[in-house]
């Protein structure tokens, strides 16, 4: 049977997903922060996320959505797209981690404990591969 929720976690429009939640949600700490009177390239860095059960779910989210933003902000950049894209991502996958970690310590639901399991080993080979393509690409071009 078809829902819009099962068509949503189908293996293959798990990206898009997951990038447009990631998005509306730093859309929407970003307004927060805006009128909250928060800068979002402020120079002090969140402290690190840990995944901990003496926190609630909410605070975890909050944490590791700041770590990311924070991360994200702070990328380091130089103007080539392929390098700043992989620069940016490289803490987006964090992030995804980061929450799914939170999810794990809150849910008995084994759908969504499948779910995050995935998203933790698929963004950390993505991670990996990232990081591979930036110390082969020092000048942070690819190949034309």
């Amino acid at each position: 049977m078809f829902t819009p929720l099962s068509f949503i976690l189908r293996r293959s429009s798990r990206p898009l997903f997951l990038f447009v939640l990631a998005f509306a949600h730093y859309a929407a700490f970003a307004h927060d922060a805006d009128h909250a009177g928060m800068n979002m390239d402020d120079s002090r860095s969140p402290p690190p996320f840990i995944a901990s059960t003496a926190k609630p779910f909410n605070t975890l989210m909050n944490d590791a959505m700041s770590v990311m933003n924070y991360d994200m902000a702070h990328a380091a950049m130089n103007g080539q797209p392929e390098h700043d894209f992989v620069t940016m991502m490289i803490p987006h996958h964090q992030g995804a981690i980061d929450m799914a970690k939170a999810l794990l310590l809150t849910t008995q639901d084994q759908g969504l404990r499948n779910l995050a399991q995935e998203i933790i080993a698929d963004q950390q080979i993505e991670i990996q591969l990232m990081q591979a393509w930036l110390k082969a690409h020092p000048a942070g071009t690819a190949p034309r």
